[in-house]
């Protein structure tokens, strides 16, 4: 079953239409800028999507003018007061919502129509796939305020590579959505007002063009591969593969590709 619980959430919305799950920060007259329970609501919404097998596609966009701005100012003076171990459990919530996105069994797609700054690009970072309309800025900026862009380091890494990492981490600087594909940290630069269709597009082709199990694996094995010696990704690869072989989706789609039919997915 779909399920439409938009009134559980103060600070984003969460609605399912023909398999894809739209999650959108709701914040925009503070520029969707995050806070504690912006975190809850998004673990919440994400784990959500995770369980419901009406959805297959997740997006996940900005209300307003800007994808997301960053850290709340009034969270960020809450921080000042918190203890270690107070700041070590808000920290920890991050990280889970990152591990979350970055690990979901269904393909997040970011559909950024605004500036993504600090933790609102390190959101765009963990998505599977990412597009973004000309004139948005994108960068991770917490260096300048004496912070550190901490847990966002670990998966910008994996993503961009060592060297440009380095660049956008240590410099804070705002760099275009087209500097952004150029570096691979999105995928395209979409008109505004063509980047809802095409999002849409895409996410509706991932739905009936690709087993759902085909893509849970693959970013399983996307995730895992860095994680471990050649060899030993290898012998992952080729034990997921021979597993695969033997699920029902696998046997539906092969059945017809061979008979020349449309799996229906």
């Amino acid at each position: 079953m779909s399920h439409n619980p938009q009134a559980t959430f103060s600070f984003i919305t969460y609605e399912v239409d023909k398999r894809i799950a739209a999650i959108t920060l709701n914040r925009p007259d503070k520029r969707n800028a995050l806070n504690g329970a912006m975190v809850t609501e998004l673990q919440q919404a994400f784990r959500q999507a995770e369980e419901d097998e009406a959805v297959k596609v997740i997006v996940l966009k900005g209300a307003g003018e800007a994808f997301c701005a960053g850290a709340d100012l009034e969270y960020l003076k809450q921080l000042q007061s918190n203890t270690y171990e107070e700041n070590l459990a808000d920290s920890r919530s991050l990280m889970q919502l990152m591990q979350q996105i970055y690990y979901h069994e269904k393909v997040v797609i970011a559909q950024v129509e605004g500036h993504a700054i600090a933790g609102g690009c390190g959101l765009v970072t963990l998505c599977d796939l990412s597009y973004a309309v000309p004139g948005a800025q994108l960068g991770y900026t917490e260096v300048k305020i004496g912070f550190i862009p901490a847990l966002v380091s670990v998966f910008l890494v994996r993503k961009i590579g060592e060297g440009r990492a380095r660049e956008l981490l240590l410099t804070g600087k705002l760099i275009s959505s087209e500097k952004a594909r150029e570096y691979g940290l999105i995928n395209e630069v979409v008109p505004k007002a063509g980047i809802a269709g095409y999002v849409h597009q895409l996410a509706t082709a991932l739905c009936h063009e690709a087993a759902a199990n085909s893509l849970k694996v693959t970013k399983q094995l996307i995730a895992g591969v860095l994680d471990m010696p050649l060899n030993e990704a290898l012998e992952q690869a080729a034990r997921l593969n021979a597993a695969t072989r033997g699920h029902p989706e696998c046997r539906r789609g092969i059945a017809a590709f061979l008979n020349k039919e449309r799996p229906g997915w």
